[in-house]
């Protein structure tokens, strides 16, 4: 490892000015509330279902809980149809809930749950679909409801990369029964820790309500076996902060995505997703796809080799969630029965993407990954004016 320059992680949380969060601190201090829906708490779930243009959310203290609860909430059992490739909370919401995945293929464009296979998965005891949008990829949601209809299941997305993603001008949260955010301190949009889910009725609000809360009605009513997944003021302060700020911090990352991709294209083994024209993006990762035989290393080999630079990517997802101890003995495990997400995890690196990444630092990253391609870092069509654009920012 070089340590005569500092290391530069895939992610870190954007924090805002602690000046500016003193206040908050002030009135929860003389407030003396700071859990159980308190006047922050109220506050941001308002403004941000306002911001994402959703009819109804609920906040929870991280976004596995809200996940667990949103199972919960839709009553679902039996099997589920989900994907290997995603971070494996996604899995292990349904595990802790009794629930048997059952793991389709990928498509290549989106790297999300691919609909062509998902019929062949059904079975009697199949009751929901659980999608993933990748990366802030939105799922084929048109094709999933179809099917979804046919059937009879629910419809739940894992929407943990997907804050503030729209398609056609409509969020992507609004598509399926329940929709889940995380605002872990790795996502494009963190309250520390952090969740919601994203419901369509009132009653399911309240439903989700009321679980996350033990399943307290009222003072003395229990309606169900419910959960502590309750957002705290400290979470609810933050986020309200946090929301003054996210339209300019999803700006930079796509500002870094662009350099990024000026500065990489035309590699040859080096392959990004395609970002389609209705889709209005967050930025959430920058994942790059390494051909071991046209790149000359193997996505393992450019992966160690950045860590000795001091540049820590991060395989993601690595390895599939069908290949963990808990999962690989099931038989839609199999590895010829996901061929398309096997390729990917054994391929993609997410490079370092945050708001407060500096010029030098992506200068440094592009430099790493050109020359092991054997290519200089002069004359990149565009760098320049990047330059100039992130500089002033």
């Amino acid at each position: 490892m070089n340590s005569r320059t500092s290391k530069i992680t895939v992610t870190r949380p954007f924090l805002p000015p602690l000046k500016e969060f003193e206040p908050f601190l002030e009135k929860i201090w003389k407030n003396k509330w700071v859990t159980n829906k308190g006047p922050f708490h109220q506050e941001f779930e308002e403004a941000l279902r306002e911001y994402l243009g959703v009819p109804y959310i609920s906040l929870f203290s991280n976004g596995t809980l809200a996940l667990l609860t949103a199972l919960q909430a839709l009553r679902i059992s039996g099997e589920v149809i989900t994907t290997p490739y995603s971070f494996v909370a996604t899995t292990h919401a349904l595990y802790w809930n009794g629930i048997k995945p059952i793991f389709v293929d990928i498509e290549p464009r989106t790297l999300t749950l691919d609909p062509r296979r998902i019929e062949a998965a059904i079975t009697p005891q199949t009751t929901a679909i659980l999608g993933v949008h990748v990366y802030g990829n939105s799922c084929l949601t048109d094709e999933i409801q179809k099917i979804a209809d046919i059937y009879g299941l629910k419809v739940i997305y894992d929407a943990a990369h997907a804050f503030g993603v729209t398609q056609n001008g409509r969020s992507i949260l609004n598509f399926g029964d329940l929709s889940v955010l995380s605002f872990h301190g790795t996502k494009v949009f963190n309250t520390f820790e952090g969740g919601a889910i994203v419901s369509h009725d009132l009653v399911t609000k309240q439903r989700i309500d009321f679980l996350k809360n033990f399943g307290f009605a009222d003072e003395v009513t229990v309606v169900g076996p419910g959960i502590n997944g309750k957002m705290n003021e400290f979470q609810a302060a933050m986020g309200l902060l946090q929301l003054k700020y996210i339209d300019t911090l999803i700006q930079k990352r796509k500002m870094i995505s662009e350099y990024y991709k000026q500065g990489l294209h035309h590699i040859k083994g080096l392959h990004f997703l395609d970002e389609p024209d209705n889709v209005q993006y967050n930025y959430s990762y920058f994942p790059i796809f390494i051909n071991h035989n046209l790149f000359g290393f193997s996505r393992d080999q450019v992966y160690e080799k950045l860590k000795e630079k001091n540049i820590w990517g991060r395989r993601y997802f690595y390895p599939l969630i069908s290949e963990f101890p808990t999962y690989r003995g099931l038989p839609s495990s199999q590895k010829e029965n996901l061929k398309v997400a096997h390729q990917a995890s054994e391929s993609v690196i997410c490079l370092p993407l945050f708001p407060d990444l500096t010029q030098k630092e992506m200068r440094r990253v592009v430099r790493a990954v050109r020359e092991m391609a054997g290519h200089g870092i002069t004359a990149v069509s565009g760098v320049k004016e990047l330059n100039k654009i992130i500089a002033n920012e």
